[in-house]
C-alpha cells in the first residue's frame, strides 16, 4: 500500500489518512463496498458507500498511473537515457497528462521533419537561433550549413530545417504543453458545422449545423450529441481557443526580443502551434471533455437506475399482466402471489367491436378465476388504448391498475435466464411475466437484465462502456444489499449481487435449496459447496431467513454480532 496514495486520497476526499488506509486494507482483503459500509463502520470511521467507492476507484487510478510510470522508467533505463533529474520529474508527475509530457521528448518516434533536419546537421543552427543574440544574422550564418552532400540546397532550406527543430522543441516543452492544455480547456470553443450535402440526412442534428459554444460551459448531453453527429458523418467538430492567444502564449516563453533570429523563432512558434500543438491539444481536450461528459451522463444514468430499482414493490398479490399491442393483440398472463405463471392468453381490445367484447369477457373471467388483486400494463405501443380498455371494465377500486416501465423486457424474454425459467413459452409470454413481476418486486425482476438494457439514459451507448458498467453494477449491488435478499425465495440472478457471493455461489445456494428444501438458519449456508468462511462473512448479513430457527436471521444483524 503506497503511503503517498493514502495521503493524496485523504486530502482529495477531506478525510483522515487512517480512514483511507483502513478502507484500502479491507478492499485488498476482498471485502465489498456494501459490507464495509454496513458492518465495518468502527474500522473506517463510519465512511459511507460513496466515500468507500471513491477510495476504491481512486486507488485503481493511481495504480494505473504507477504502472505507466514504471513502464516509462524501464524504457528510459533500457535506452540509457535516464538521468537523476529525469527520474525525479517522472516520479513527481501527478497526472497521466503530466507524465506523458515529461516522457514526450524521449519517446521513440517515427522520423519527423525535425529528425530529418538533425540528420542534415542543422541542430547547431537551431540552437544558435534560439539564443536570439541581437547581432546574429541568420541568413549569413546559415550559409555554413548549405551542403549538397547533406541535401541542404539553400540558405532558406537550412533555416527551414532549423525552424522544424525549434518547432518540435516547443511542442515537447512540458511547461508550454501544460499552459496550452489549460488554455484549450478554459477558453477553447466547440464549433460544430454540418458536413457538405448532409443537411437532409442529418435533420435530427439541425440544432448543431452552425453551433459555437465555450467548451468549459458545454453540458454533457450537448457534447455527446455533437460527438455522435460527428461519428455518423453528419457534423464536423473542432475545439480550439483563439489562434492569436495560443501563439502569443508560445511566444511569451520562447521569443526574447525583436532581433532577426527572434523573427525565425516566431515563425517556428507559429508552425509549432499550427502543425503540432493545436492537433495534439485538441485531441487531449476532446478526450478530457468526453471524460467529463461521460461522468455526468453516467451519474444521471445511475440515479435513474437507482430510482427504478428502489420503486416500492406491490408485494405478494395475484397479478394480471398485459403486454400491449395493436395488430398482434395484447399478451395476457396471470401470476400467483409468488410470481409463478399460472395462465397465459391473447386478447384483441383495439380491433373490431366483436373482438373488444370478446376481450372484455376473457379479462373479466380471468380476474374472477384467479382472484386478481392488481393489473400491470406495459408502457409500450398501444399502452394508452389498453389502459382505457381495462378501466372501461368497471373493476372494483380494490384492484389497482398500474402502468409499468417495460424497458428491457424484450431483452429479458430472449435471454438465457428467461429460457431457463420458461422453456415451454415463447418470448411474448416471458415479456408479459417480466412486466407483472416488475410491479410485484421491481428489484428482484430488474436484476435479471443487463442494467444498460433497462433504458436509463439517452446517450448510454455513447459513453465509456467500461465505466458505465462499473457504475451501474455498483448501483445494483448497493440496492440489492440495502434491501437484503430472502435466501429461500430469491432467484440466482438476485442472489448473485449479494456481497461476497457472485453467480456460481448463488446458483449453488439455489440448487441446495431445490434439493434439500428451505434453509432453517444462516449457519446452514456453510454447507454450500465452495461457500467458505470469507464468503459467509461478506454475505450473511444481507441474506434473510424468514420464520427460521433464530429470529435474528430475518434481520440485518450480522451473525458475528449474535452473542
Amino acid at each position: 500500500m503506497n503511503p503517498d496514495h493514502i495521503q493524496k486520497i485523504a486530502e482529495e476526499l477531506n478525510i483522515r489518512p487512517e480512514q483511507v488506509e483502513a478502507t484500502a486494507a479491507l478492499l485488498a482483503d476482498g471485502a465489498t463496498v456494501p459490507f464495509i459500509s454496513r458492518y465495518r463502520k468502527e474500522v473506517t470511521g463510519s465512511l459511507d458507500e460513496v466515500a468507500i467507492t471513491a477510495i476504491r476507484d481512486r486507488l485503481e487510478q493511481l495504480a494505473e498511473l504507477d504502472k505507466r510510470r514504471e513502464a516509462i522508467l524501464s524504457s528510459l533505463k533500457e535506452r540509457e537515457l535516464l538521468t537523476p533529474e529525469l527520474e525525479a520529474a517522472v516520479m513527481v508527475a501527478e497526472t497521466m497528462a503530466k507524465l506523458e509530457d515529461v516522457y514526450l521528448p524521449f519517446r521513440p518516434k517515427r522520423r519527423t521533419r525535425a529528425t530529418i533536419a538533425r540528420e542534415k546537421g542543422l541542430e547547431p543552427l537551431a540552437l544558435q537561433l534560439l539564443e536570439q543574440a541581437v547581432d546574429f544574422e541568420p541568413q549569413a550564418q546559415a550559409v555554413d550549413f548549405v551542403s549538397e552532400e547533406k541535401e541542404v540546397a539553400s540558405v532558406e532550406d537550412a533555416l527551414a530545417g532549423a525552424r522544424d527543430i525549434i518547432a518540435e522543441m516547443i511542442n515537447e516543452d512540458a511547461p508550454t504543453r501544460e499552459k496550452m492544455r489549460k488554455l484549450f480547456l478554459d477558453k477553447g470553443e466547440m464549433v460544430s458545422r454540418v458536413g457538405t450535402g448532409k443537411e437532409e440526412d442529418g435533420q435530427k442534428y439541425r440544432d448543431y449545423f452552425d453551433w459555437t459554444e465555450p467548451i468549459s460551459k458545454a453540458p454533457s448531453h450537448r457534447i455527446l450529441a455533437v460527438r455522435r453527429g460527428e461519428k455518423e458523418g453528419v457534423l464536423l467538430m473542432k475545439i480550439a481557443p483563439s489562434e492569436e492567444e495560443a501563439i502569443e502564449l508560445i511566444e511569451s516563453r520562447f521569443v526574447q526580443n525583436d532581433s532577426p533570429a527572434a523573427q525565425q523563432v516566431k515563425l517556428a512558434a507559429k508552425d509549432a502551434y499550427k502543425r503540432l500543438l493545436s492537433i495534439s491539444m485538441e485531441t487531449e481536450t476532446r478526450l478530457e471533455c468526453k471524460k467529463r461528459a461521460d461522468e455526468e451522463a453516467i451519474r444521471v444514468f445511475a440515479k435513474n437506475l437507482e430510482e427504478l430499482l428502489m420503486t416500492s414493490p406491490l408485494g405478494s398479490k395475484n397479478v394480471l399482466a398485459i403486454d400491449p399491442g395493436f395488430r398482434t393483440g395484447c399478451k395476457v398472463v396471470c401470476l400467483d402471489r409468488q410470481g409463478k405463471l399460472i395462465h397465459d392468453t391473447v386478447i384483441y381490445p383495439t380491433l373490431s367491436a366483436a373482438r373488444v367484447e370478446e376481450a372484455k369477457k376473457t379479462t373479466q373471467a380471468l380476474i374472477e378465476q384467479y382472484e386478481i388483486e392488481a393489473i400491470a400494463i406495459g408502457n409500450g405501443t398501444a399502452s394508452r388504448e389498453t389502459e382505457a380498455f381495462v378501466r372501461s371494465l368497471g373493476l372494483p377500486p380494490s384492484i389497482a391498475v398500474v402502468m409499468v416501465n417495460e424497458s428491457g423486457a424484450s431483452v429479458y424474454s430472449a435471454s438465457d435466464v428467461a429460457r431457463e425459467e420458461f422453456p415451454d413459452h415463447d418470448v411474448t409470454v416471458r415479456g408479459s411475466v417480466s412486466i407483472g413481476r416488475r410491479l410485484m418486486d421491481p428489484l428482484a425482476e430488474l436484476v435479471k437484465i443487463d442494467p444498460k438494457s433497462i433504458g436509463v439514459g439517452q446517450y448510454q451507448h455513447d459513453v465509456d462502456q467500461k465505466a458505465l458498467k462499473q457504475k451501474l453494477d455498483d448501483v445494483v449491488v448497493s440496492c440489492v444489499n440495502r434491501v437484503g435478499v430472502d435466501v429461500n425465495t430469491a432467484s440466482a440472478q438476485l442472489m448473485g449481487y449479494v456481497s461476497g457471493l457472485g453467480t456460481q455461489l448463488a446458483r449453488n445456494i439455489v440448487k441446495h435449496r431445490d434439493d434439500n428444501g428451505p434453509f432453517e438458519s444462516r449457519q446452514e449456508l456453510l454447507k454450500i459447496k465452495r461457500l467458505g468462511a470469507k464468503a459467509f462473512e461478506q454475505a450473511a448479513g444481507f441474506l434473510r431467513i424468514r420464520d427460521g430457527a433464530n429470529p435474528l436471521d430475518a434481520s440485518a444483524v450480522h451473525p458475528e454480532s449474535y452473542p
